[in-house]
């Protein structure tokens, strides 16, 4: 999303600012860990449980992931310790990531920059996915040790049993033994392989967020029986042997700042400012009955759109003036149109009555993030003193990539595990400090 021009406003005064609180009397004697057993704690999910934010999984992001967050308050009631795969400090910047490196001063867009130094990278491997296809993979340094964090970027429940799995995502081949392509261990198998207390569970965002974020274009909903399935399958697994667990529902993917802060209108009088005539701007949507049409405010433009191939004669088809004629649309994998948005919401509802309906049959906690973030989206949230929304960059909720999140929004989430197993469990877990960690960092 190298300088990206979205021609929305960033606030530059109070973005990350604190209000004052007064102290809180704690009574630490009323600490509990309830009914559950933290002893061993484990985390089970894709990128958000890893950590992962500005575009990568990097150490700091490492740090600050919900599952760290958790674990440190839960050692205040007897939790044990909590180890993570965390890059070296030689390797800090892990897959590398997204910085800020300033604003245009002509429309307060942001100005990114990728870092790539201090990687964590070995190679790239060129693997077959079929007789005629292929993909390639990036490989990282392994790591060694115990583990508490499961969390890989990248994985769906849909590839949770899957043995071959590690052969394809870099970030699960560096926790295995093997390397790829001699990998040979489903990734619900490896996260049970050794005896655990407690578990939080956040698999199942993938199987519709890489749809939404290709525009529908380069990825699949995962069926929505299979889905159930397989939640039942991996939760029958994690419980197995008696330990209790919160889960977390899937966030409706079109509040976040991914699909919110380059819209239709900003395009749109981006355009105008330098061609006053122009009335409408013409997308591609297949998903649809009439293959290109105008684009509505009901359209979600992704993030990582490039505005500046507005009217340029020579990207998508070329000839025509991009985006501007219909003979040029501005193509699908940059925009959710209606049809696409109904289906993912669709699919989403149906994972979370699957995910609920399971955690109620074995007494587990849920975080319902999908109403938490939706009502974010709505209302904002204040919580320590620290006034928080959705917006991109100013919200200090999400990262610099516009899905996952930044150390504060990774304390909140924490926060909210944190309450639903207090409540289920008959716990007394603290809660973390949202205003000890930091939003998106400035240059």
């Amino acid at each position: 999303m190298k300088n990206f021009k979205s021609y929305t406003y960033i606030l530059f005064a109070g973005l990350l600012a604190v209000a004052s609180c007064k102290p809180e009397i704690v009574n630490k004697a009323s600490f509990s860990a309830g009914s559950a057993d933290f002893t061993r704690y484990i985390s089970v999910g894709n990128s958000l449980t890893a950590g992962y934010a500005d575009g990568g999984l990097y150490r700091e992001g490492q740090l600050n992931s919900y599952p760290s967050i958790i674990a440190k308050q839960m050692a205040q009631v007897g939790g044990g310790a909590f180890t993570q795969p965390l890059f070296t400090e030689a390797q800090a910047n892990g897959s590398g990531y997204l910085k800020l490196t300033g604003f245009d001063p002509a429309t307060g867009s942001p100005i990114t920059a990728p870092v790539t130094t201090g990687l964590a990278v070995t190679g790239q491997l060129t693997l077959p996915t079929s007789a005629t296809t292929s993909v390639v993979v990036t490989t990282y340094t392994k790591y060694t040790g115990d583990n508490n964090n499961y969390g890989v970027p990248g994985i769906k429940l849909l590839q949770a049993t899957t043995a071959s799995y590690g052969n394809y995502n870099g970030y699960f081949d560096r926790l295995l033994t093997t390397s790829t392509p001699n990998n040979n261990v489903a990734y619900i198998d490896f996260v049970t392989a050794k005896p655990f207390t407690f578990f939080t569970d956040w698999l199942g965002n993938n199987d519709a967020l890489g749809y939404a974020t290709s525009g529908g274009a380069g990825d699949v909903l995962t069926d929505k029986a299979t889905f159930t399935a397989l939640y039942q399958a991996t939760i029958a697994k994690l419980t197995a042997t008696g330990a209790k667990g919160a889960v977390a529902t899937i966030p409706d993917v079109t509040t976040i700042p991914y699909f919110t802060t380059v819209t239709y209108a900003a395009v749109l009088a981006g355009v105008k400012a330098k061609v006053p005539t122009i009335t409408d701007l013409y997308i591609a949507t297949p998903s649809e009955a009439i293959p290109v049409r105008k684009a509505t405010a009901s359209d979600l433009i992704v993030l990582t759109f490039p505005t500046s191939l507005m009217g340029s004669t020579t990207a998508g088809v070329g000839t025509y003036p991009y985006g501007l004629d219909p003979r040029n649309p501005i193509e699908s994998k940059y925009v959710l149109d209606a049809t696409e948005i109904a289906n993912v919401k669709d699919y989403v509802t149906n994972y979370n009555n699957t995910i609920k309906t399971v955690a109620a049959s074995k007494g587990l906690a849920v975080f319902d993030a999908f109403t938490f973030l939706t009502n974010v989206k709505a209302n904002g949230l204040l919580v320590n003193g620290v006034s928080l929304n959705s917006g991109f960059i100013s919200g200090g909720i999400f990262s610099l990539d516009g899905v996952h999140l930044t150390p504060r929004g990774y304390s909140v989430v924490a926060n909210e595990f944190i309450k639903a197993i207090n409540t289920t469990y008959g716990a007394n877990v603290p809660l973390a400090d949202v205003s000890a960690y930091s939003g998106v960092k400035f240059p």
